[in-house]
């Protein structure tokens, strides 16, 4: 077992900064991952050496370093340079977090498993730190709607990634929707490695889109302003360059193929997202790419006995404390924010984890505060809409995994009086797949709203990692920091479920 001051996971932008404020106020730092580079999904992008596959255009995502689809992409190299650079930090890249053990006082006990999640000479290591920083981001929402689950339909996410990590463009001719400012460096990313983007298509309306982000603008600093709009006025720029269109107050309601996506119907819809009758609108395309927002990744805060919010984040006080002495949260799980927020609060956590208190703590909350403001702005803008549920059919499949559809789950809730979440959870088996309502927790959640919330939401969840006994019942840990003694392998344990 490893004994460290401050222990960040996460190596996003709140992770990496909160890593960093930690080492500037003198507290040694191990900061885990589980992907293989740092930057989390912002600032994801390829190892070196690695190479976009034939075929397909190179993008300039074969480095680190290549950057032409970043943004930030500068406050990333120094905070990795720093971090990289210092004796004192910890660098964990291919570390899954597959348990978490509680103790009555302080931060809990962190299990990871070190290497390649399908290789055969995974390390174990154990970390017990003084202070516990989680920064795990957040994943993608898709409203389901008719076809979605045809081959072809990728979430706006999944497309930047593997756009920016890769080099590759999920389809040729491709579609763009859903809702948010994220659709636009997604299409942007797409154009970037040669696909045609045949059409961005936001839910909200130019009128919602004002409403949300226009009003008081008094409140605004000036230099976030500039700093957003540079933003945006890049992004438009590239779209305009190759003339693609981008419409408002619409949305993807179907999606046609057989054994995968030849079309999709694009209708105009309402300020609450139903559809207008009569406007649907048949585009070819060889895929699409939908986002619908994100939800706060949340497992491991859970697994340590955080608090949540109403809307399913992790509640935290000024200094990013958590409801559990001894652990902080930063970035998206404490509600959606963006970039800027995730770096302001990392850099309070940071601070208050390795125990300074007062320096920079009037400054740093403001930040923190203003950012939340403009996040605030956005939501209004861009916030998901009860109108999407007119989209799913009785035949639409909710939950992926376990082939649930609309039909089946509304009627296990009839047939149990929807008694609870977790009870409709165990009736209709939506949830019960391998990424345990992941995908379709909250969609679950809004399709049925008068299910009572007493057992908790569908998508608050422990930890579930794929984990084979070989990895944690034979495998020796791996080699302790020269300042700490190896223990020997601890008892056979089970992965939480």
């Amino acid at each position: 077992m490893s004994s460290v001051d401050v222990l960040v996971i996460g190596a996003g932008p709140a992770g990496l900064a909160a890593a960093r404020a930690a080492r500037l106020s003198g507290a040694r730092v191990v900061l885990l991952d589980a992907s293989a580079v740092l930057g989390g999904q912002f600032w994801r992008h390829a190892a070196a050496g690695t190479s976009a596959p034939e075929g397909h255009a190179a993008a300039g995502t074969s480095a680190p370093d290549s950057h032409a689809p970043q943004h930030k992409w500068s406050r990333f190299t120094a905070l990795r340079a720093a971090l990289t650079r210092d004796p004192d930090c910890e660098i964990v890249t291919g570390a899954q977090v597959w348990a978490v053990d509680r103790r009555d006082a302080g931060p809990p006990v962190v299990h990871t498993l070190v290497g390649p999640a399908d290789g055969a000479d995974r390390r174990r290591r154990v970390f017990e730190p003084r202070a516990l920083v989680i920064a795990t981001g957040a994943h993608e929402r898709t409203l389901p709607f008719p076809g979605w689950d045809l081959p072809g339909v990728y979430t706006a996410g999944a497309a930047q990634a593997m756009a920016k990590g890769d080099g590759v463009a999920v389809g040729r001719r491709v579609l763009v929707a859903g809702t948010g400012p994220f659709l636009l460096p997604v299409a942007t990313g797409l154009l970037h490695v040669g696909a045609s983007v045949v059409g961005v298509v936001e839910a909200s309306s130019w009128r919602r889109i004002a409403r949300g982000w226009l009003p008081r603008p008094y409140e605004m600093r000036p230099k976030d302003v500039l700093s957003k709009s540079a933003e945006l006025g890049g992004y438009v720029r590239a779209l305009a360059v190759r003339r693609v269109p981008y419409r408002t107050g619409a949305a993807v309601v179907a999606a046609h193929g057989d054994d995968r996506v030849t079309a999709v119907t694009v209708a105009r819809i309402t300020d609450d997202w139903t559809p207008r009758e009569g406007t649907g609108r048949r585009i070819e395309v060889d895929a699409v790419c939908v986002g619908h927002g994100f939800v706060p990744r949340t497992e491991i805060a859970i697994s340590a006995g955080c608090a949540l919010t109403a809307d399913g984040s992790v509640r935290v006080d000024d200094e990013q404390r958590t409801s559990v002495p001894g652990v902080y949260a930063a970035g998206e799980i404490t509600g959606i924010g963006g970039a800027d927020l995730a770096l302001a609060e990392g850099e309070a956590a940071g601070r208050a984890a390795a125990g300074r208190r007062a320096a920079g703590r009037a400054g740093g909350t403001a930040e923190v505060t203003r950012h939340r403001a403009f996040a605030d702005r956005m939501h209004r803008a861009h916030g998901i809409r009860p109108g999407w549920r007119s989209w799913v059919d009785d035949s639409t499949v909710v939950c992926r995994c376990e082939d649930v559809t609309a039909e089946r789950l509304r009627a296990a809730a009839t047939a149990t009086g929807s008694c609870g979440l977790r009870s409709l959870k165990l009736s209709s088996r939506a949830g019960l797949g391998m990424c345990q309502g992941r995908t379709c927790g909250r969609n679950v959640e809004d399709l049925l709203p008068t299910a009572p919330l007493d057992q908790g939401r569908m998508a608050q969840r422990p930890i579930v990692v794929p984990v084979r006994l070989g990895d944690i019942a034979t495998v020796q840990p791996a080699a302790a920091p020269s300042n700490t003694t190896p223990l020997p392998p601890t008892p056979l344990r089970t992965p939480h479920r």
